[in-house]
């Protein structure tokens, strides 16, 4: 994985917003329409095409495909794993259950949103394997040849996949005798997934909201050491499915779900950090733009990482449509960078995707060009202060 002992480099969290007319078809296609294949086809790499050069030109170091291909960040995979059946409806979020007149602010802001994360989710009728990995090696063929028509785009490169936590969490498990065995067929069919975007060439980002997010959600009415039990599980499960690949070829994103809500039923990073380190990953992302974990980069004065290991931190918020100042992201990294003691350790990113689901995103295009261009720019000064 790339480190730089020069500069402060800068990456994202991997989807960036789509274009109109590729998000019309996700949903067409969500809401039952018959469309053709090769139509989202062609739309998705165009799509891919157009967003490598916006992210080198707005200066991001270490890009990615955008996920421009995929209508969110997990759903994809209903077309590329067996086993999958019916419907269910997500248990609600602690931090908006307790704020009734907010809860219904939220459910009126969201029901009309196009391809919903959380409706129409599949549940697991039987095995669940990966089908096949042409589906996903068709997707890295398209990154790498988009690259190759964008030569020096990028420092380096990565392509995004689910968390088998996050996959379970979602899609619930009416085969396996146990959630544990779910979550372990569960990995052992994203191995697939996780080894044909390291064989392409790319690092591979594990997208892993589940290791923090359950918390208020799945697991909101039980004690902290049963959710606790859950995160080992899960990093448990990805060491297995990484056991092919070397640490330093993987990143682990960890958040507490990409949305404007109270937040304050969170899980506390110094609780949930000591079973994440266990993962056996070249960088961790964290957030730490958002107000509610803004503070939380002290973490890692009591559970520092390990000498190989870099942290990816999130200085810029996708979900509000202001501008961070350079000079306020400059400091946000140069304090992450003093707690870690050495500014080569330290990426500078944004918290969490800017459309995480086809349409969701919640900052305007041309603002979230603004935002990295930001992003930046403050990456400039802290490099100038801290090498």
């Amino acid at each position: 994985m790339l480190r730089s002992a020069e500069r402060i480099l800068t990456t994202h969290a991997g989807s960036l917003p789509r274009p109109a007319n590729l998000t019309d078809l996700f949903v067409r296609r969500a809401r039952g329409e018959t469309l053709g294949a090769d139509e989202i086809a062609a739309a998705g790499r165009d799509a891919l095409r157009a967003i490598i050069p916006k992210q080198a030109e707005a200066g991001v170091d270490v890009g990615n495909n955008g996920e421009q291909q995929r209508v969110s960040f997990f759903l994809y995979l209903k077309e590329r794993l067996t086993g999958l059946g019916g419907t269910w409806q997500r248990p609600s979020r602690a931090d908006v259950d307790r704020y009734p007149e907010f809860k219904k602010r939220y459910l009126e802001q969201t029901s009309g949103k196009p391809a919903s994360p959380n409706e129409g989710l599949p549940m697991a009728i039987g095995d669940v394997r990966y089908i096949d990995a042409a589906a996903i090696e068709a997707e890295c063929r398209d990154f790498s040849d988009a690259l190759k028509a964008n030569p020096g785009a990028f420092s380096d490169t990565f392509m995004n996949a689910p968390s088998p936590g996050i996959v379970a969490a979602a899609i619930k498990n009416q085969h396996y005798d146990t959630d544990l065995k779910y979550l372990q067929a569960l990995g052992e069919a994203l191995r697939v997934e996780y080894e044909a975007i390291v064989r392409a060439g790319f690092v591979l980002q594990i997208d892993a909201p589940d290791l923090a997010l359950e918390r208020h959600i799945s697991f909101k009415d039980k004690p902290l050491s049963v959710f606790i039990e859950f995160v080992e599980n899960v990093i448990s499960v990805i060491n297995a499915a990484l056991k092919n690949i070397p640490p330093d070829r993987v990143r682990l994103h960890v958040c507490w779900g990409n949305s404007e809500s109270p937040h304050d039923s969170d899980v506390p990073l110094d609780d949930i950090l000591p079973a994440v380190l266990q993962a056996k990953v070249g960088a961790l992302y964290l957030p730490f733009a958002g107000p509610r974990h803004a503070h939380e980069f002290r973490c890692f004065e009591r559970f520092p990482l390990r000498d190989e290991q870099l942290l990816i931190a999130g200085v810029i918020d996708p979900l509000t449509n202001i501008v961070e100042h350079p000079q306020v992201v400059a400091d946000r990294i140069e304090r992450v960078s003093a707690v870690l003691g050495n500014p080569s350790k330290v990426l500078a990113a944004n918290d969490c995707g800017f459309d995480t689901s086809a349409g969701w995103g919640r900052v305007a295009p041309d603002v979230v060009w603004a935002k990295l261009r930001s992003l930046r720019d403050g990456a400039n000064i802290a490099s100038a202060r801290l090498f």
